[in-house]
């Protein structure tokens, strides 16, 4: 191994960037779900005061990622760890009503602890919240790590900062993908594959609307692309599987993909040769 590269490895090293340990964000996670969902891994407590205990131990471990991890001074990221903690009712109450919303909309779903339990759409919505609240207080880092931990465990890669609804529905949901400055209602259901996604942009625009709009009540079907910051779907619109859209559509319409399909047996196929 050359002296070069131990050169140009030492000095990554020595940088010792403000990054907060993945493994130490991902425990904070699961710990916190197994709060709030305890169905999801049967970890149940016992008392009041061990559900006292176990958030005071979640706040602890945020606190301690953020403090001298994650570049910010310390009063400032205990604001930050409180005011998190104060949402969290707000968030817990937004994901029972997620729960809901996608029990009423799949008719495979038993009933909401089966979906808190087992549905990777619940998951990667649940992440989301988490990590959307994080982010709307600037803490840095720790949102994004929080939103690829469940991009990697689902499939479904929502970027942190899209700004998502009431009763959010993912069915199936891999593969599904939102971007950054994605908007999404109230009450909209999407299907496996759906990508709300930029058309391409240079690098100076990043920060600008470039991911689309979805208004209350859409539903889009598996495998729909919609893109760019000027494309709006309108209320109670129905976007078909595998459309393909990079302009507005008006409420209450329907877009749909019509392929011609053909179907042949191998019977006939051997009349052709004859």
């Amino acid at each position: 191994m050359s002296d070069q590269l131990i050169d140009k490895l030492f000095d990554t090293h020595r940088k010792k960037v403000n990054y907060p340990p993945v493994k130490e964000v991902h425990l904070f996670l699961e710990k916190l779900l197994a709060i709030l969902f305890p169905q999801g891994c049967h970890e149940f407590a016992k008392s009041k005061e061990d559900l006292r205990k176990n958030l005071q131990q979640c706040k602890s471990i945020l606190l301690d990622i953020s403090c001298g991890k994650a570049g910010l001074p310390n009063p400032e990221k205990s604001a930050i760890v409180d005011q998190f903690f104060e949402q969290l009712s707000g968030i817990y109450q937004d994901l029972l009503l997620d729960a809901v919303a996608i029990e009423k909309g799949d008719p495979a779903a038993e009933n909401s602890d089966e979906v808190i339990g087992t549905y990777p759409g619940f998951f990667a919505v649940s992440v989301y919240r988490i990590a959307h609240a994080l982010y709307q207080l600037n803490l840095p880092y720790i949102p994004r790590i929080l939103s690829e931990y469940a991009h990697n465990k689902t499939g479904i890669d929502i970027h942190p900062a899209a700004k998502i609804g009431k009763r959010f529905c993912i069915d199936h949901g891999t593969g599904v993908v939102i971007g950054e400055t994605t908007e999404i209602g109230d009450d909209v259901k999407i299907y496996q594959g759906v990508t709300l996604g930029a058309l391409s942009v240079s690098k100076d625009l990043a920060k600008t609307k470039r991911h689309p709009t979805i208004e209350n009540r859409v539903v889009i079907y598996a495998g729909a692309t919609i893109l760019g910051g000027n494309c709006i779907i309108g209320h109670d619109s129905t976007i078909g599987g595998n459309v393909w859209l990079t302009e507005s559509v008006a409420p209450n319409t329907r877009v749909y993909h019509k392929p011609q399909l053909f179907i042949s047996s191998q019977n006939d196929e051997i009349k052709k040769t004859k």
